[in-house]
């Protein structure tokens, strides 16, 4: 069941890829964005994360956290956007329980949409993020949460197809509001 701006983000308690113990309580008092992608190898997802790392520090200095969920094992995780060596907490859900919660789903429409982005994937590609390994649902679509100091869910955003994330600029409107 997907998740509506005004509701109460669903709690969860995971470990991240360094062995933390993270939960939703976590950030309470904080502005967080939580991110869903696809799997670990894929390069929509891999230049969203490269995108992300270039704006961090803007980012985190307006008093944002982020906390992404990938569906692949923390072996594919390490390996592909390991690489980056992200700075905010990873999480590896290839059971999809907190995709789940969050009403993450799999859309095939969404996939063909997205390998239509031919100037992304090749933006991906010459910044070296190749496809490998296709690890859980497949056709799974991303979505990005705006979580309030309180905990509620500020904006929601499920994306349209495999590439598709919450602009950058509506998150730092967010931030700025």
């Amino acid at each position: 069941m997907r998740l509506q701006a005004g509701e109460q983000a669903r709690d969860f308690e995971v470990q991240d890829m360094a062995g933390n113990k993270i939960s939703l309580q976590d950030y309470q008092g904080k502005r967080l964005m939580l991110s869903f992608y696809r799997y670990a190898s894929c390069p929509l997802c891999n230049l969203r994360v490269h995108e992300l790392l270039e704006r961090y520090d803007s980012l985190k200095g307006k008093g944002l956290h982020m906390l992404a969920f990938f569906q692949s094992p923390e072996e594919s995780i390490q390996r592909y956007v390991g690489k980056q060596a992200p700075p905010f907490p990873i999480v590896a859900d290839p059971e999809r329980s907190v995709y789940r919660a969050y009403g993450v789903e799999p859309s095939w429409g969404g996939f063909l949409k997205g390998s239509l982005r031919i100037s992304q994937l090749i933006s991906a590609a010459r910044k070296g993020f190749l496809p490998g390994k296709m690890e859980g649902e497949k056709a799974m679509i991303p979505a990005d949460f705006l979580i309030g100091p309180d905990l509620a869910v500020e904006q929601v955003y499920y994306g349209s197809d495999i590439g598709d994330h919450m602009p950058i600029r509506d998150i730092e409107a967010w931030l700025a509001s």
